[in-house]
């Protein structure tokens, strides 16, 4: 007669073999960490550390407090800025400092080390990245990996983020990208700017004045008219959800009238939010809420 699992594995011994596990991943992690500081180990301990980071609980503390690793993470940054303008940024080069990108994503993520990040003013030195215009594959791949890092910021709803943010140059970066960028990289720009219009500091600052609320109006309405021809569900959720939100103040609402794309009111355009109930209902509130419908 077969034993019962559990009396074959007793929770003691699983309980030892868990624990065996995780002291064995933590060796590796501090292991791939401590390869980062030397020059001659460090390109294979980003590849490594890039692909296996949702393995380790603890890596983003493990990376700020450990000697010497974010400064050599942001050596690598620094390194690519001459290949940035003229254009001569590789693949090889793209995709090695895309890398150390995923490993300060992991430490903005992380509730223990996101403040850090952020008071060391380190988002600053992902910015010239946002500020190109080359739609090659290594230049795309670049602007997309530095704006997850933004992104994995802002979804935290955290005010703090938000200030330090609105306090740099972020919005006509993300403008940018949602005028130049790929469909995936649009995403990612105009989810960052709907997080920022979600917190009342991020919706005040960006309505303070006409000229903001026009700039980005218009670039939201550039971006349906684009989305006419390459139709896509994802992208035009959060362009209407940037638009409800500008929809809530009453000079965004005067602004918007003026640059409102007429796609928004036409069903053919729309039908193809048919499967997605949640976005439309949220244009119907947008609509109403502009005064096209009663």
């Amino acid at each position: 007669r077969e034993e019962a699992p559990s009396r074959l594995y007793p929770p003691r011994a699983r309980a030892r073999d868990e624990h065996a596990r995780t002291m064995a991943a933590t060796a590796q992690m501090e292991a791939l960490v401590a390869a980062l500081q030397d020059p001659e180990t460090r390109e294979n301990a980003l590849l490594d550390l890039s692909k296996k980071r949702d393995m380790f609980a603890d890596l983003a503390p493990t990376l700020w407090f450990s000697f010497g690793v974010v400064p050599a993470l942001l050596q690598e940054i620094v390194a690519i800025y001459p290949l940035l303008n003229p254009p001569s940024l590789t693949n090889h080069a793209s995709n090695r400092v895309c890398n150390a990108l995923a490993l300060l994503q992991c430490v903005a993520s992380h509730p223990d080390t996101r403040g850090l990040f952020l008071a060391a003013h380190i988002p600053l030195f992902l910015y010239p990245f946002l500020n190109t215009v080359s739609k090659t594959r290594p230049f795309e791949y670049l602007r997309l990996t530095s704006l997850g890092v933004i992104g994995a910021l802002v979804k935290m709803d955290d005010t703090e983020v938000i200030n330090f943010l609105l306090s740099t140059e972020i919005i006509p970066l993300c403008l940018r990208t949602m005028e130049l960028g790929s469909e995936l990289s649009k995403t990612v720009a105009t989810f960052i700017v709907q997080k920022i219009l979600s917190d009342e500091v991020g919706l005040s600052y960006i309505c303070a004045t006409a000229e903001r609320c026009y700039a980005v109006g218009t670039v939201l309405g550039g971006m349906v008219t684009q989305l006419a021809e390459q139709p896509s569900v994802r992208l035009l959720k959060h362009i209407i959800r940037c638009y409800l939100r500008l929809s809530d103040n009453p000079r965004a609402r005067d602004c918007l009238r003026q640059c409102f794309p007429d796609q928004l009111r036409d069903p053919a355009f729309t039908a193809y939010l048919k499967d997605d109930v949640a976005t439309q209902k949220w244009l119907v509130q947008l609509l109403h809420q502009l005064g096209y419908t009663t």
